[in-house]
């Protein structure tokens, strides 16, 4: 579950994006990095990148992995049980085989033997349900956690590019359908991805304190 977790939160990272900014400055007297001739303001980020230097990626990866191990601690106690159980019909089984078994004895092992076996059948189905609940729930702690995340990154990257006047942002990390960069090529110039980080990642000390 933690390399699902990386590899969802990467997959989001690498979806192209294309922001617009709504105040695009109508003149430039000089042509300064990213600008074209014709007056558009182009600028590239590496989402990925973003995602994992954001502080709270960070800590919503330790969060997700102490739930998880959690889960598994429970689960595997459960599983630990069923075994023992399984082990314990099985002795009996091998006990029947005995011919010197007296009928009361055998009788009283059958019937031993068919309660433990109900037993281990429910307690099969109740791991088998216990697994399913948890990874839904580990599922959606992740959706939520993603979700923050998102939100976050896109408000700060927003702010810098309405405050910047960029008219259009690539992000260089964005695959195709055909698993082929979108940006094939761009100057280190128009890449103010550690803008963003720095600016993400300024009020971590007041994030983590709330």
């Amino acid at each position: 579950m933690k390399k699902q977790f990386s590899a969802l939160l990467l997959a989001v990272a690498g979806l192209s994006l294309i922001l617009t900014a709504c105040n695009r400055q109508s003149s430039v007297k000089e042509a300064a990095p990213g600008v074209l001739a014709a007056g558009l303001k182009l600028g590239t980020v590496d989402m990925n990148l973003i995602f994992k230097e954001y502080y709270k990626t960070k800590d919503a990866q330790a969060k997700y992995a102490q739930a998880e191990a959690e889960a598994d601690k429970d689960l595997n106690a459960r599983v630990d049980t069923l075994k023992k159980s399984i082990q314990e019909i099985s002795q009996i089984n091998a006990s029947l085989e005995q011919s010197d078994l007296g009928k009361n004895e055998r009788d009283a092992k059958i019937k031993d033997r068919e309660a433990r076996v109900t037993a281990a059948r429910s307690l099969d189905h109740e791991i088998a349900e216990y697994r399913s609940a948890k990874q839904k729930s580990l599922q959606d702690q992740f959706l939520r956690m993603r979700k923050d995340i998102v939100e976050d990154i896109m408000k700060s990257l927003g702010a810098i590019v309405k405050a910047k006047g960029y008219d259009v942002v690539f992000d260089k990390s964005g695959l195709s359908a055909g698993a082929v960069p979108v940006v094939i090529y761009s100057r280190e110039d128009l890449d103010f991805s550690q803008e963003v980080i720095a600016e993400l990642n300024g009020n971590a000390t007041v994030g983590k304190a709330k």
